[in-house]
């Protein structure tokens, strides 16, 4: 096997053993243009293969966990350049402080590739086939456990470069998890074939045609009555949304892109973005207060036609002593005819320092905020909800960066029949929206049920049940999607009944098999 130039991949290999802690990191950073927007997903699979030979030739432990934690930090540091560009809308703060936030939060990620990596020398025990099983399995379990300790980070799971593939729909088999555990078994399977290692090669790609051909059983069902929605994309920049005055323009802007329809169209469903009113949309203080707070919400509704509902984000502020703001919370709005509200879904998974800021009393002494306008933390939800709307059918609700965590998207005791995903992705630059709406596709393949995004500048969508993106917005345009809501899938996906339970067990019988395969060779060596 040998490349154009004539040099041999096996030499390749030395000479990336050579550097190889230059090498790593150098890998980290090639894999993260997997990820969207670049999107070159077979960069992913060639740099686990290099970093599973830079593996095998290490000589200890501490050196193994470098390696992968020397990985993670490139592939970190690059995937997630957009948070810099949050920090650019907080004035407290100086743009270069948001690339330190960049770093310093990539330093604690890629500690999870650094124990996977860990994991697979010591089980692989010099050895290729149990190294590749033991780091495929610990792969996912890193994976999981960054999406729950502290608070959990799901962002970026490298299953997700699959996402543009057929790949994507065996998520509803195995979930994000275990789809990012085949991403390392191939990835894998290229450097066992240049080691001309048949046997585990072919084993690898037999899982994946099989996994191919999972989706096939996964037909929506089909929808007897149409089920038309509106998704709003207002492009109102984080710049422009809490400019003193803006209210007014955002305003006339929404309502020109909701205009009614045709009379005999029918009525359909507006949506909104996640605070396309920045005025509170419910407020406990004073009269005067709740009256402001009631006058956004007619106004919203003057748009509606009879039989038609509003889902927006806003803000609803809380008052013990109905005087002062003791608490906010980030929601998403029901609101129908009159300006009635018909229910509230509340956000559960805030963001640290977007949403509310850690330890607040030593922070807030060192001149630090919330990367959000005020004073005033956002208070948790209770997690996952659904609510019934008449003539849609259950509608489940995901605010933000709440759609990134695997497994827990939806009440599992009242299943919607689709989600709804309004976000404000004007903080993330132009890596940031991309890559929220692959991990959207994600959800919505894993629990076979539809996701509706909106977005202030994008990217908005119409997403199936199956992860195909039915309709979108281009990032930084102004408009409206028109569509009908697709159905879910016919009956629950495994992932949907088991969560993942199914990648984690997987993840325990490809290390239980990389112990076996490296004890069962060197007993035949004795």
């Amino acid at each position: 096997m040998r490349m154009r130039d004539g040099v041999r991949p096996l030499r390749l290999f030395e000479l990336a053993e050579r550097h190889s802690l230059v090498t790593a990191l150098a890998l980290g950073v090639l894999s993260a243009l997997a990820f969207e927007p670049v999107g070159w997903w077979p960069l992913m699979l060639l740099a686990l293969a290099v970093l599973c030979e830079l593996l095998l030739r290490s000589k200890s432990l501490r050196r193994a966990l470098l390696l992968g934690w020397l990985f993670g930090l490139g592939q970190f540091v690059i995937g997630l350049n957009w948070i810099a560009t949050a920090f650019t809308y907080q004035a407290a703060m100086p743009a270069w402080l948001g690339w330190i936030a960049v770093v310093l939060l990539s330093l604690y990620l890629a500690v999870y590739p650094a124990l996977a990596a860990g994991l697979g020398w010591r089980l692989g025990g010099g050895r290729r086939g149990p190294l590749l099983l033991a780091l495929a399995g610990g792969w996912g379990v890193t994976e999981w456990l960054r999406g729950g300790i502290f608070t959990g980070f799901s962002w970026n799971p490298v299953g997700v470069v699959l996402a543009d593939t057929s790949l994507l729909q065996s998520s509803a088999l195995i979930g994000t998890y275990g789809l990012s555990m085949l991403v390392v078994l191939i990835g894998g399977a290229l450097w066992l074939a240049v080691h001309r290692t048949a046997w585990p090669a072919l084993a690898v790609a037999a899982v994946v045609v099989l996994l191919w051909a999972f989706p096939a059983s996964r037909v929506p069902t089909s929808q007897t009555a149409l089920k038309p929605v509106r998704i709003v994309q207002p492009n109102i920049g984080q710049q422009d949304k809490w400019r003193p005055g803006f209210s007014e323009i955002a305003a006339r802007r929404l309502a020109r892109l909701s205009a009614p329809r045709h009379p005999d169209a029918g009525p359909r469903l507006l949506l909104w973005p996640e605070a396309a009113v920045t005025e509170p949309l419910e407020d406990a203080r004073t009269s005067e207060h709740q009256a402001y707070a009631e006058f956004e919400r007619t106004r919203a509704a003057s748009l509606l036609a009879p039989g038609e509902y509003l889902l927006t984000g806003g803000i609803a502020l809380h008052s013990s002593d109905g005087r002062r703001v003791d608490g906010a919370a980030n929601s998403v709005f029901v609101i129908g005819p009159g300006g009635q509200v018909l229910g509230r879904y509340d956000k559960a998974h805030l963001v640290p320092y977007g949403e509310y800021l850690p330890m607040r009393p030593l922070l807030s002494s060192i001149g630090l905020s919330r990367l959000a306008p005020g004073d005033v933390d956002f208070a948790p939800g209770p997690g996952p909800r659904t609510l019934n709307l008449p003539g849609w059918g259950k509608v489940g609700f995901q605010l933000c960066y709440e759609i990134i965590f695997p497994g827990h998207v939806v009440d599992r005791r009242n299943r919607p029949d689709f989600i709804f995903n309004p976000s404000n992705d004007a903080w993330f630059g132009r890596w940031g929206p991309p890559q929220h709406l692959a991990q959207a596709r994600l959800r919505a393949a894993e629990e076979g049920i539809p996701v509706l995004r909106s977005t202030p500048t994008g990217i908005s969508a119409i997403i199936d049940a199956r992860g195909a993106i039915v309709a979108a917005q281009p990032w930084r345009t102004a408009g409206a999607i028109d569509g009908v809501l697709p159905p879910p899938a016919l009956g629950l996906t495994p992932f949907a009944r088991a969560g993942n339970w199914i990648a984690l067990l997987l993840a325990l019988g490809l290390i239980l098999a990389a112990i076996a395969l490296r004890t069962g060779e060197r007993y035949r060596r004795t």
